[in-house]
């Protein structure tokens, strides 16, 4: 009888359980930081186009970064780089809540200009982290435990938007603004604390004596080359991209469905409280045969699923479009993750973990700012229905160009 896998191998190793602390209060602070950013911006001007731009404003230092912070993480102690990542991001936090406490006494424009100006510091911040946070996990576990630390460390951040988007829009309706801003600094100081209390790891053995130009380029060959990587990569980037309508949530709660900053923390929560539920499941029953055409289904799904919100009137059922979403979106993710965690070789993984943050955050910002567009040009719900038809034509396009991911076995990955 084949004994069933510990579906909490991971959760016994102590450093593990404090670098899920750590990435549970950043990701707690970060969420909290985008749903009370989005509506305090867009209660200011009422404009959605300036949604888009907050995501192109972080997207813009995150992207021009990531690739020099691969390198930098294949070179030095990662978790003295997350270190500075965090600490960044509670200057940051410090510096919102300023400003938000001092909002009644600026003019709308120094205001903006100053909320602007420190989610560009955040995505420097989040340029870093990205590929760091990627390349230590591993250093953690032992390699047999890492599908499972993989899982937990996405069940991790999904309980976090889950808490953070939610908390962030009942605490900005409740509370107000500044009582947000100031816990989203104090989550900051927690994770900062956790991470400290990590021990250090050595930096994986490679030839740090090249130039940075070679080393970046070595990623960037290792990716392109490999079928597997780059398609799932740009799957995602091109589903997420035109699917993103969590930038355009913030428009539909206060104008379509009327449900305020605390409907908004809701709908906010709803793809993380499906991905959390799948994740869970996953922990218990991890993917065998057939991931490929799995993951391509899951994307079709989450495509479907986006139209359908677009074109909601009622709240729960635009809540219900949106936990499919995150179920669909969840299995994806955990696939690409995975992808990436054992084809990569462990003095790489920095590198090959900034290309893919670039996609990442390309898909994500970027496609926050493309939403924010299409929402001006087109009208809110046609943006969203657009972009959901758009996802499922990528899907289509994927199982014709891709033939390696479409027959991906999740077995031989994993046992390889």
């Amino acid at each position: 009888m084949t004994k069933s896998p510990d579906a909490y191998a991971a959760l016994r190793v102590p450093d593990y359980r404090r670098f899920l602390a750590m990435r549970m209060m950043t990701t707690l602070a970060i969420q909290i930081m985008s749903v009370s950013v989005g509506y305090f911006v867009y209660d200011l001007t009422g404009d959605p186009l300036m949604l888009g731009f907050i995501g192109l404003t972080e997207a813009i230092p995150a992207i021009a970064i990531s690739l020099w912070a691969g390198h930098l993480a294949d070179k030095y102690n990662r978790r003295n780089i997350l270190v500075g990542c965090i600490l960044t991001l509670l200057l940051c936090s410090a510096a919102l809540l300023t400003l938000v406490y001092l909002r009644d006494a600026m003019p709308k424009a120094a205001l903006l200009t100053g909320i602007y100006s420190i989610i560009f510091c955040t995505g420097i911040s989040r340029g870093f982290f990205s590929p760091t946070n990627f390349a230590f996990l591993p250093q953690l576990v032992d390699r047999k435990m890492l599908p499972n630390a993989i899982t937990w460390n996405s069940s991790t951040w999904e309980v976090a938007s889950i808490t953070g988007l939610g908390l962030g829009g009942l605490l900005y309706g409740f509370a107000g603004v500044t009582t947000t801003f100031a816990v989203m600094t104090g989550l900051c100081v927690l994770g900062l604390i956790a991470l400290l209390q990590i021990g250090s790891r050595p930096v994986p053995h490679a030839d740090h004596t090249e130039p940075a130009v070679v080393r970046i380029r070595q990623g960037l060959r290792f990716v392109f080359s490999n079928q597997l990587i780059i398609s799932a990569i740009a799957l995602d980037l091109f589903a997420v991209l035109f699917g993103g309508a969590v930038a355009l949530l913030p428009v539909f709660a206060k104008d379509i469905l009327k449900v305020g900053p605390e409907g908004l923390g809701i709908l906010r929560a709803a793809m993380s409280l499906g991905a959390i539920s799948m994740a869970f499941f996953l922990a218990h029953r991890p993917l065998g045969k057939g991931a490929g055409k799995l993951m391509l289904a899951c994307v079709a799904g989450f495509g479907g699923c986006i139209i359908g919100f677009g074109l909601s009137r009622l709240f729960w059922l635009s809540f219900l479009f949106l936990f499919l979403a995150g179920v669909f979106d969840e299995i994806s993710v955990y696939i690409r993750s995975s992808l990436m965690q054992h084809l990569t070789p462990e003095h790489m993984k920095g590198r090959v973990s900034s290309v893919n943050s670039i996609f990442i955050t390309s898909s994500n910002e970027i496609g926050a700012f493309e939403s924010g567009l299409a929402a001006k040009l087109l009208g809110t719900v046609p943006a969203v229905v657009f972009g959901g038809a758009m996802t499922i034509l990528i899907v289509v396009f994927a199982w014709w160009k891709a033939p390696k991911l479409r027959e991906l076995d999740f077995d031989e990955l994993v046992h390889d």
